[in-house]
């Protein structure tokens, strides 16, 4: 399992909203702008030592009609029952892509 694949495979499902599914919470859906903040989302590039410690871009902060949204990737098998055990493998991971307020961390 390599950083630079994890990186690679997030970066494709986060610009394109292809390949993971995307779960919002009750704060994001209340968003007015809702087209406005995907288009942030999936523009992010600002990783950093600090806030992509691992490089595997599967976490990013934006800000948005004055409030703090976060984003970050999971992965789980297949079935959507536990951890994959290979996040660098497509065919044995399921990609979730949660978008929530700050607040609700």
């Amino acid at each position: 399992m390599t950083a630079a694949k994890i990186a690679a495979l997030n970066d494709a499902a986060r610009t394109s909203f292809i390949g993971c599914r995307i779960v919002v919470t009750n704060g994001i859906a209340a968003i007015n702008d809702l087209d406005g903040l995907y288009a942030k989302v999936q523009a992010f590039t600002a990783f950093t030592d600090s806030n992509d410690p691992y490089g595997e871009h599967d976490f990013g902060a934006i800000e948005h009609e004055g409030q703090m949204v976060f984003w970050k990737f999971d992965y789980y098998d297949a079935d959507l029952l536990m951890h994959s055990l290979d996040a660098s493998d497509p065919a044995v991971t399921c990609r979730v892509l949660t978008i929530m307020l700050g607040s609700e961390y």
